[in-house]
């Protein structure tokens, strides 16, 4: 049985993941996950009361996110979510999905990511939160698939430099 790519665009609040997991589902058409959805009720309630969550918040919410890639993968689709996959324990959980996980670090500088979570208003998470998600980030490291990319430019760059650095096939020119 043939397994396909998941691909998680990762990265702290604000970084651009929803904005690039659309454009890389209109270029790749793969099947598409927002991450905060399978976020449990408490989780959400939590972070818009700006508490930070726990590990033991965390683990129910990947094993969603691997549940639902595991699904789709066995339907044979490739997949992009999102999630913030701040530590290297948590993208070890999410690589436990059938397939090849591969990372998409969006990067950006603490003023530009504060900004962006400023101008935006439909999202749960408070920009206090934002020091925490900075204090808890563990960089990509050379022993794991993925890459990072600086969000500074459109989400349309950041979305059309993944597909080049990872060689992926797009299906829109």
């Amino acid at each position: 049985m043939m397994t396909h790519t998941h691909l998680v665009i990762m990265g702290v609040a604000g970084s651009g993941k929803t904005t690039v997991l659309h454009r890389l589902g209109e270029l790749l058409d793969w099947s598409v996950a927002e991450g905060d959805a399978f976020h449990p009720e408490a989780n959400v309630a939590k972070m818009s009361e700006g508490t930070p969550l726990t590990d033991e918040d965390r683990w129910p919410w990947l094993d969603r996110i691997v549940t639902w890639t595991a699904v789709e993968d066995a339907a044979g689709r490739d997949t992009l979510v999102t999630c913030s996959a701040l530590r290297r324990a948590y993208r070890d959980r999410l690589r436990q999905a059938p397939g090849r996980t591969i990372f998409a670090h969006l990067a950006g500088t603490t003023g530009l990511i504060e900004e962006r979570m400023t101008a935006r208003t439909d999202h749960f998470m408070p920009t206090t939160l934002l020091p925490s998600q900075f204090a808890t980030l563990e960089p990509l490291q050379d022993d794991e698939d993925g890459i990072v990319v600086d969000v500074l430019g459109t989400p349309e760059d950041v979305a059309r430099e993944i597909v080049r650095r990872l060689r992926l096939e797009p299906v829109t020119a």
